[in-house]
């Protein structure tokens, strides 16, 4: 099984050669699903993410923000935190499971709670394994099982956010529909596409390095898909 930085998906994009844009890329669940799980990414992973992969510190205020944290020393922080928790964040998903391509690597927690070792005298719980009990004045790192509900394990089956079997029409500026004859003829109305000739349909692989510069270009442009697979910057 592919790991989540080999994970590639693929993508069918309709390209009008003339202004050299992406017009609407043809997509399936998979990469529905990292779009959507974008959402989900915190920003300290976010900031993370784009200084690796520019290997340099991040323009701008939250990069200044990023390289303090890690320059402070751990014994400014709480017992019950850590630099990393702030550095390397692990924001739970609404998903059942993390989509094929995550771009933190599918570090989303799984649900666990924690009490102290005195618990049956009280009934305090917590979901950071740090915390400490306000009965008992010890850390609460006795560990608790999470049994899920029967709706819960029955829609595990599939995982991620949208449905499957279902084909997506991702636009440049990342808006994702359900695709349909009548919705691609409306497309080419709404761009005003009159040499049909000039149209390309173009099949490309989507993975990790793709995810990267998808994410950087959401922030600035517009025109995503075209300054990802184009080369354009879209301003």
């Amino acid at each position: 099984m592919a790991t989540h930085s080999e994970a590639k998906v693929t993508l069918k994009l309709l390209i009008d050669t003339k202004s050299q844009k992406v017009l609407f890329a043809e997509a399936e669940k998979d990469f529905v699903d990292f779009l959507f799980n974008l959402l989900h990414l915190p920003v300290g992973t976010v900031v993370r993410l784009l200084t690796e992969q520019s290997q340099q510190t991040m323009v701008g205020a939250l990069g200044k923000l990023y390289e303090s944290i890690q320059n402070l020393s751990e014994t400014y922080f709480l017992p019950n935190q850590t630099k990393d928790s702030v550095l390397k964040p692990k924001a739970p998903l609404s998903a059942t499971q993390v989509p094929l391509l995550s771009l933190d690597g599918g570090t989303s927690f799984a649900k666990r709670y924690y009490s102290c070792s005195y618990s049956s005298s009280h009934r305090y719980i917590a979901d950071n394994a740090h915390a400490v009990c306000p009965h008992c004045n010890v850390q609460m790192n006795r560990e608790y099982q999470y049994v899920a509900a029967a709706n819960e394990v029955a829609a595990a089956g599939e995982g991620g956010f949208v449905k499957g079997m279902v084909t997506y029409m991702v636009m440049d500026d990342l808006v994702v529909t359900p695709i349909s004859t009548i919705s691609s003829i409306t497309m080419l109305n709404k761009f005003n596409v009159k040499d049909v000739g000039a149209l390309e349909e173009r099949v490309v692989d989507f993975g990790m390095p793709e995810g990267l510069k998808l994410w950087k270009a959401s922030l600035h442009t517009e025109k995503v898909l075209t300054s990802v697979f184009l080369g354009n910057k879209g301003d």
